[in-house]
């Protein structure tokens, strides 16, 4: 069953981070929300920071894996990382997106034909 993983990024590492997540076969799909507004505590101070809010898509079982990876690929020391479960979704999109997320070698050939077919 479908997942939606929301992360906050530095806008000049989200696209990089999400490409890769792609590349990996992770998740199916990112979208990047760029020009999000922060605030938040940092140590004893409260920050405000402007960062891309990413959408990435993925399977249930792929969550843990995910976490881990961008664990290691995050510049942040504790980077928002939240899993949503997900009431409905349209039976078509969730096969989509187990689909293109089953292990396997990456393929950057797939992404560019499955752009050239939306476009």
């Amino acid at each position: 069953m479908l997942r939606v993983v929301l992360v906050t990024a530095p806008a000049q590492k989200a696209e990089e981070l999400a490409r890769r997540l792609l590349d990996e076969r992770l998740i199916a799909c990112a979208n990047l929300l760029p020009a999000v507004h922060s605030l938040y505590w940092w140590g004893d101070e409260i920050q405000s920071d402007t960062e891309t809010l990413m959408l990435l898509k993925t399977r249930k079982g792929s969550v843990k894996r995910l976490f881990k990876r961008l664990k290691r690929l995050h510049p942040y020391d504790v980077p928002e990382m939240i899993a949503l479960q997900v009431e409905a979704v349209f039976q078509p999109y969730d096969r989509w997106v187990a689909r293109e997320t089953k292990k396997g070698k990456p393929n950057r050939d797939l992404h560019k034909a499955a752009r050239k077919k939306k476009g």
